[in-house]
């Protein structure tokens, strides 16, 4: 036996189903009938909140169903993108079309900037009812999330070192939301505000010299880096010489023959007898010696004996004369 109907529109219904048994017996059973109604619409927001949030805040993300029947039958399910974050359900047991909202409470971080939320609506028909139930999902939100700087990339060595003349670059990029920008406080004390987060010197000197603090900031904080800066000199290349001693010796032998000649004459009445007496050589050896790392000079001469052979010889010929003489 079947019951067809093209249209209900009483959500409370109980129909009775009337038979009589094989004794002739009148009964009646009463029919379990739950009418469906899928929602109208899905919506999904923020609570309270247009405005941009911050990062560390908790935020209620809510899902409206429009005119669902019954609700007690829906599972709602929120979505990161598309990673689901919860599923809730209604407790309402009002089997006539409702409007029921549900919320997820949510604690925002930097990584939820620009990420998308939505949620989705499933009517579940019952183990009877069609295997695909009908799900309606709501459109996406995009968060907007604010938060303070945070350097990025690695730190510049300590100190930074540069030598005097070169260009030197300083670096502290950051990123937050929104912009961040950026003061540099030289060594001198003086503030640069500037819009980049590179601080450009195109030839460093000794001024240059000291620490740089360089501040990110933007409408939630502000993050603080110290850089420390060395300038050196130029360092001048030279060759080197090992030191080199020269030595010359200069010998000078220098030999010299003196030759004496003493010639006696005696002259007698009856014979004349001449007698010479040559030659006595006496070598003379003068030699000189040079040195230079200081130049030293040494002379060495052997005496001249010429003048006491002389003597000698002139006795021995007196002698013989005087003997001669005598005899």
């Amino acid at each position: 036996m079947f019951w067809t109907v093209e249209r209900l529109t009483k959500w409370l219904t109980s129909p009775i189903c009337y038979y009589n048994t094989d004794t002739d017996v009148q009964c009646c059973t009463i029919l379990p009938i739950t009418v469906y109604q899928p929602p109208d619409n899905v919506s999904v927001s923020f609570v309270d909140h247009t405005a941009p949030m911050f990062e560390g805040k908790q935020y209620t993300l809510q899902c409206t169903v429009e005119e669902v029947a019954p609700v007690k039958n829906l599972l709602v399910t929120f979505y990161r993108g598309q990673t689901a974050l919860g599923q809730l359900q209604s407790k309402n047991n009002n089997p006539k079309p409702v409007t029921e909202t549900f919320s997820l409470n949510i604690t925002l971080s930097k990584e939820d900037n620009g990420v998308q939320y939505w949620c989705e609506a499933k009517l579940e028909l019952g183990p009877y009812g069609p295997q695909l139930p009908p799900v309606e999902t709501s459109q996406t939100i995009t968060a907007t999330v604010f938060y303070k700087p945070q350097l990025e990339g690695s730190l510049h060595p300590e100190p930074i070192t540069v030598l005097e003349g070169e260009p030197l670059q300083l670096n502290c990029s950051a990123l937050g939301n929104s912009g961040p920008s950026y003061t540099w406080t030289l060594p001198s004390g003086s503030p640069f505000t500037s819009s980049s987060s590179v601080l450009t010197i195109n030839s460093a000197t000794f001024a240059d010299e000291g620490k740089y603090t360089c501040s990110v900031s933007n409408d939630v904080g502000t993050a603080t880096v110290e850089l420390n800066v060395e300038v050196r000199g130029l360092e001048l290349t030279s060759t080197s010489l090992s030191p080199t001693t020269t030595t010359t010796t200069t010998t000078t032998s220098t030999r010299t023959t003196t030759t004496t000649t003493t010639t006696t004459t005696t002259t007698a009445t009856t014979s004349t007898r001449t007698t010479t007496t040559t030659t006595t050589t006496t070598p003379t050896t003068t030699t000189t010696s040079t040195r230079t790392t200081t130049t030293t000079t040494q002379t060495a001469s052997v005496p001249n004996c010429s003048t006491g052979s002389s003597l000698l010889r002139r006795l021995t010929l007196c002698f013989m004369l005087l003997f001669s003489a005598l005899v």
